[in-house]
C-alpha cells in the first residue's frame, strides 16, 4: 500500500503533556524522531516514503509544533514521549532518530522503550574534545530566550555548535524560513541537554540489545564517520551504513531505501 495521505493524532504522555504525531501508511510502526532547530516536518518526506511499507509516526518533540511544553525540562520526559507514542503504534515500534535526535532515540531505547530496531542518522557525539561546542551551551541559551533573544539563539546554534560560518548565519536571517528558526528556538537548550557533553555515550549503547545502524554521509562533517565506528563498536548490535555523497541533511528518497531494507528485515 503507498498511502501519501496522514492524519494529525496526538497521545498523552506520562507528565500530561500532549504530544501531536502524523500517522500515515500501512504496515509495521515506525516512530520517527526529529533532531534540532526543526521539528516534525523536517521528517515528512522521510514518512511519506516509508509509508509505501509501514504505518509511520512522525511526531513532534515537547516544544514544537502542537506538542505542549511541560515545565520543567528534562530528557526523561522526552523519553517518555517517545515511549507514548511507541504505545499508540501498537506497543512496539521500530525507532529512528536524526542528528541529536538519534542521541534521543538511543537514550530512550537504552532506557527500555519497546524498540524493536533502531536507526540512527548521524547522531553529532564528538569524540575530539577541543572540537565540542561550548561548555555554557544551556546558561546561554537560556539567557537568550530569558531576554526575548530567540535570533540570537538561533544565530548561536549555528554558529558556535553547528560551526557554521558567520556569512551563512546572516544569509539565514534574509530567507522566508528565519522565523520557524527562531519560533523554536527555546528547544535548542532541550538537544543541548540531550548531548550533554557530546562524549560517546558508551554505557547506554552497551545496553541496547536490538540490532542497531548508524548511518552516516561521505560529504557530511568528518567526524561523523568516526563517531559511527566508535559507536558500532560499543553497540552489542550495531553496524555502519555509509550514504554516498549525502550531507548531514540528508536526501530522504537515499536515506528512505535504507531504512526500508532495514526495518523490513
Amino acid at each position: 500500500m503507498n498511502d501519501t495521505t496522514s492524519t494529525l493524532e496526538s497521545v498523552t504522555s506520562r507528565d500530561g503533556t500532549r504530544i501531536t504525531f502524523d500517522r500515515q501508511g500501512d504496515g509495521p510502526p515506525v516512530v520517527l524522531v526529529c533532531g534540532g532547530s526543526v521539528d516534525r516536518m523536517s521528517n515528512a518526506g522521510l514518512a511519506a516514503i516509508l509509508a509505501s511499507d509501514f504505518t509511520v509516526f512522525n511526531f513532534d518533540r515537547r516544544g514544537r509544533g502542537e506538542s505542549g511544553d511541560t515545565q520543567p525540562y528534562a530528557v526523561q520526559r522526552e523519553i517518555e514521549d517517545i515511549q507514548a507514542v511507541i504505545e499508540a503504534a501498537g506497543g512496539s515500534a521500530g525507532l529512528f532518530g536524526s542528528s541529536s535526535g538519534a542521541a534521543l532515540a538511543l537514550e530512550a531505547t537504552a532506557a527500555g522503550a519497546a524498540v524493536t530496531k533502531l536507526a540512527l542518522w548521524e547522531p553529532p557525539y564528538i569524540l575530539d574534545e577541543n572540537a565540542r561546542p561550548p561548555k555554557d551551551q544551556v546558561q546561554q541559551y537560556e539567557t537568550m530566550i530569558a531576554e526575548d533573544r530567540r535570533g540570537d539563539a538561533a544565530e548561536y546554534f549555528m554558529t558556535q555548535v553547528v560551526r557554521l560560518p558567520a556569512d551563512f548565519a546572516a544569509f539565514a536571517k534574509t530567507q522566508p524560513w528565519w522565523p520557524a528558526q527562531e519560533a523554536l528556538a527555546h528547544t535548542l537548550k532541550y538537544d543541548a541537554i540531550i548531548m550533554g557533553d557530546y562524549s560517546l555515550p558508551a554505557r547506554s549503547a552497551a545496553a541496547i540489545k536490538v540490532p542497531t545502524v548508524v548511518i552516516t554521509g561521505t560529504a557530511s562533517m568528518p567526524f561523523m564517520a568516526v563517531t559511527a565506528e566508535a559507536l558500532a563498536k560499543v553497540l552489542p548490535s550495531g553496524e555502519i551504513r555509509s550514504l554516498e555523497g549525502q550531507e548531514h541533511n540528508v536526501d530522504p528518497t537515499v536515506l528512505g531505501p535504507v531504512l526500508k531494507e532495514f526495518f523490513a528485515a
